[in-house]
């Protein structure tokens, strides 16, 4: 019975914060979650913990520690990078003998293909493995992160090694909006076709922002991931982040922009015109249009033309235009005119 999980008598989340003298830095993102029944909550999106092997990322006070303990989890691993909340989690390990194991790092560089036993791994065509990821990230690494475990996905290292790992995982509502963003949304982007090229995305529930401490500006989305037996795209995950990359750095213009940055100035009109023609996609939509089966044509065309001219696979237009700046500079010392190409729009 899920009672028998129960932790014993703690000093709440809130008497932790006292006692240890914590505070969120703001700098850092960190916003505490101090309300344990949506705490339960979040964990419950998960699925059934009972017995289950969980990463939590930076658990701060450890609110969303607790609740998954109480969940039932036999093996939860916390990875933490700010030393101030160590010792309350300390606490929480002596409360829950052999079941809590803290990692005093940063989950951007630790090696969670190491922290689990090969004995959970399943084939990555069965059932996912009884391996969660839960966390309520701060803002300023959430959407690094989710990036840095799609990759990890595709290639099935880091922690889907293990297998096709679930994650369930907060973020600020404007990023969960684009990671569910339909074709034709006002949120459709970059992040919501290399999540759903590789995962099944489900926005679960928003937390309002005046239930953390301290408050942010906006709402938090709680946002669920199973990955794909198989991907959507078949191509090299650098491959497919170069191309949606270029396609969406014109959101607002037709897409035969966007792509023809991925082409050299001198042949840009001649490539995007035969890339778009075999990928049978009208020059004239719009990114926020494209439906991944039109990204996968696009991304399939360009593979083939990087094959062809490998050339292409490493021309980057930012760098290009770096270099047209740099001759403006020093045309401008020596009096000689140069031209400007026009600038991408504001990354997301």
């Amino acid at each position: 019975m899920a009672a028998s999980f129960r932790l014993p008598p703690l000093p709440t989340v809130s008497e932790l914060i006292k006692l240890y003298n914590l505070r969120a830095e703001r700098q850092l993102s960190q916003n505490f979650l101090l309300d344990l029944r949506l705490t339960d909550k979040i964990v419950r999106q998960a699925g059934n913990l009972k017995n289950a092997h969980v990463c939590e990322v930076g658990p701060g006070p450890g609110g969303l520690t607790r609740s998954i303990l109480n969940a039932g989890a036999t093996d939860l691993l916390v990875v933490e990078k700010d030393s101030r909340f160590i010792p309350g989690l300390k606490l929480l390990s002596e409360a829950a003998p052999n079941r809590l194991r803290i990692v005093h790092g940063d989950i951007l560089t630790y090696r969670m293909d190491r922290g689990f036993p090969p004995s959970i791994c399943k084939p990555w065509e069965e059932e996912p493995p009884n391996l969660h990821i839960i966390g309520n990230l701060p803002f300023n690494v959430s959407t690094p992160l989710i990036i840095s475990w799609l990759e990890n996905i595709a290639n099935r290292t880091g922690p889907f090694a293990y297998g096709r790992t679930r994650l369930t995982l907060t973020f600020q509502k404007e990023v969960a909006e684009r990671l569910i963003a339909r074709t034709k949304s006002k949120q459709r982007s970059r992040l919501s076709i290399m999540a759903q090229y590789l995962c099944t995305v489900h926005h679960r529930f928003t937390i309002p922002g005046r239930a953390f401490v301290p408050k942010p500006e906006v709402d938090v989305g709680v946002v669920h991931f199973t990955p794909l037996v198989q991907p959507l795209i078949q191509q090299p995950f650098k491959l497919v982040e170069k191309v949606v990359r270029n396609i969406f750095q014109f959101r607002r213009k037709f897409c035969h922009k966007g792509i023809g940055m991925l082409f050299p100035e001198a042949c840009r009109e001649a490539l995007t015109e035969e890339m778009m023609h075999k990928a049978d996609v009208e020059p004239t939509r719009r990114p926020t249009e494209l439906t991944i089966p039109h990204i996968k044509a696009l991304v399939d065309v360009y593979a083939h033309m990087c094959i062809r001219d490998p050339h292409l696979r490493g021309y980057e237009y930012r760098e290009e235009l770096r270099l047209k700046h740099l001759a403006k500079q020093r045309g401008a010392q020596t009096g000689m005119p140069s031209g400007t190409p026009e600038s991408p729009e504001q990354p997301e």
